[in-house]
């Protein structure tokens, strides 16, 4: 609910991956009016290519949870992300794409533990408008395409 209204509230353009078994038989799924509201800027999918996703160049960031393999996929392709991880390794790997690399933000919770609506937006907002972190998710993209050329420190 508050990932949806967060969105909405960006009055920004959005695709939002969400497998089907996640909301099947929920009505409570959405907020109500969700994707009326929304219908002219999103696109709603059960699965996507996620690294043909994130290689287009309408592509200005990556929500994502921070698993290993979305995490390089992001990185290879110089998209910020915002990180929202789950459990195990997720917020380490949070740890180096916000403390380390520098290429994206992490939400705070609030005193009961929710990323609110609000704090959605206003990430978003952070990100559009930081253009330094763009520049090193760029810079990141390159040296991880430097690396595994013939001569790179990952070349084999």
């Amino acid at each position: 609910q508050e990932l949806a209204l967060g969105l909405e509230l960006t009055n920004r353009p959005f695709l939002w991956v969400v497998r089907s078994d996640v909301t099947e038989g929920k009505n409570d799924a959405y907020p109500e009016g969700f994707s009326d509201r929304v219908a002219t800027r999103r696109q709603m999918v059960g699965w996507a290519p996620q690294q043909k996703v994130l290689s287009h160049p309408s592509v200005a960031c990556f929500l994502s949870h921070c698993g290993w393999n979305s995490t390089m996929e992001g990185v290879s392709n110089g998209v910020p992300f915002l990180c929202w991880p789950y459990f195990a390794d997720q917020f380490i790997n949070q740890s180096y794409i916000c403390d380390v690399w520098k290429v994206g933000l992490r939400f705070e919770q609030d005193e009961r533990g929710i990323i609110t609506q609000g704090e959605i937006k206003n990430k978003v907002e952070q990100l559009f408008g930081d253009t330094i972190l763009k520049e090193r998710a760029l810079d990141l993209k390159e040296m991880t395409i430097s690396s595994v050329r013939e001569g790179g420190n990952s070349y084999q």
